[in-house]
C-alpha cells in the first residue's frame, strides 16, 4: 500500500519523463522512503498497473536484491525501475543514529542484522578508518579524524553519535571548511557507506538490471554523492557501447533553482536514465 506523505520527492517531473509510466503496466520504486515517487507513478498506471516498493527498513528487503525478489514472487521482469539513493529526512531522528544533530546510539545501519557503527569504529585499525573517511567522505582530514575516533576509543568509548561528532570536532581546524557544512558531515556519510555497503548494493543491481527490466523497460537513478553517479555513469556507457541499452540522459539532470528553493535536498541530486534495448 502507497501511504500519504508531505514528503517532496526530487525531480518528480523528470522521473516521470524519462520513466514514462504508461496505464497496466509495472513498475519498481527500489528506495521507497516516504513514496512520493511511487504515489505519483501509481496515478499514472492506474489501478491495473502495479508499484513494487522496496525499502530496506520498512520491508526488509534490499533492493540490491532485486532479481531474486522477483523471482521468489513470481513477479515477471518490470516495466521501469527507479531508484533514489539520497538519504530522507524520515529516517533522521529514528533512532538509527543517522544524523550528528541528534544524540541517539550510534547504529547507523538499515538492518539490525547488519554491523552497527559503533563496532565498526573499534574493529577497524587506524589506517583502515582513514581509508574509509577518505575513499567514502572524500574528507581530507581524514587522518586526523581516525586518529581522534580511535583514540577515544582506546580511552573510554564511542556509543553514541554525539560521542562521534565531539570526536571528529577535536580533530579539524576551528574554521572547517568556513562553515559552509558540520564537520561531522562527511565521515558520517562515509560510515553509513561503508557500514550499509551502498556502493555495492547500486553495482549489484546495475549489473543486474536486465533480469530486473524488460526488453525496453526503463531504468532512473537519481544519486547525491559523486561515487555513485560515476558508478551509473560508467555502467550505462559500457551498456550503450554494447548496444544494450540507449541512454536517455546524456549529461545527469539537475534541480532547477525552483525546485532547490522548495526542496533544498534537491541541491546535490543527480538523474540519469536509459531504455533497455527492445527484443529484436
Amino acid at each position: 500500500m502507497i501511504h500519504n506523505s508531505t514528503h517532496t520527492p526530487v525531480l518528480l517531473k523528470e522521473v516521470l519523463q524519462f520513466l514514462d509510466p504508461q496505464p497496466g503496466t509495472f513498475f519498481i520504486d527500489g528506495t521507497y522512503g516516504a513514496g512520493g515517487h511511487a504515489r505519483a507513478i501509481q496515478e499514472r498506471i492506474g489501478g491495473k498497473g502495479r508499484v513494487l516498493a522496496i525499502d530496506w527498513e520498512k520491508t526488509g528487503e534490499n533492493y540490491a536484491d532485486l532479481a531474486q525478489i522477483l523471482r521468489e514472487k513470481k513477479l515477471g521482469k518490470a516495466d521501469g525501475l527507479l531508484l533514489d539513493l539520497g538519504f530522507s529526512s524520515e529516517q533522521l531522528g529514528g533512532g538509527k543514529g543517522f544524523s550528528f544533530q541528534i544524540n541517539e546510539p550510534l547504529f547507523m545501519i538499515y538492518d539490525v542484522n547488519q554491523k552497527p557503527v559503533r563496532t565498526i569504529i573499534k574493529e577497524l585499525t587506524e589506517q583502515e578508518l582513514t581509508e574509509v573517511i577518505r575513499h567514502f567522505g572524500q574528507e581530507k582530514y581524514a587522518r586526523l579524524i581516525a586518529r581522534a575516533i580511535k583514540n577515544r576509543v582506546r580511552k573510554g568509548s564511542i556509543e553514541t553519535t554525539f560521542d562521534l561528532a565531539e570526536a571528529i570536532k577535536s580533530a579539524i581546524p576551528w574554521n572547517y571548511e568556513r562553515g559552509r557544512i558540520h564537520p561531522a558531515t562527511r565521515t558520517f556519510m562515509a560510515l553509513r557507506i561503508y557500514a550499509n555497503n551502498e556502493l555495492g548494493n547500486l553495482e549489484k543491481v546495475l549489473k543486474d538490471i536486465f533480469k530486473i527490466l524488460k526488453p525496453g523497460g526503463r531504468v532512473a537513478i537519481i544519486s547525491f554523492h559523486s561515487m555513485e553517479d560515476r558508478i551509473v555513469k560508467n555502467y550505462f556507457r559500457d551498456y550503450a557501447k554494447e548496444e544494450k541499452v540507449t541512454i536517455l540522459t546524456k549529461k545527469p539532470i539537475e534541480a532547477t533553482e525552483e525546485e532547490i528553493a522548495v526542496n533544498p535536498r534537491s541541491r546535490s541530486a543527480k538523474l540519469r536514465a536509459a531504455i533497455l534495448t527492445p527484443s529484436r
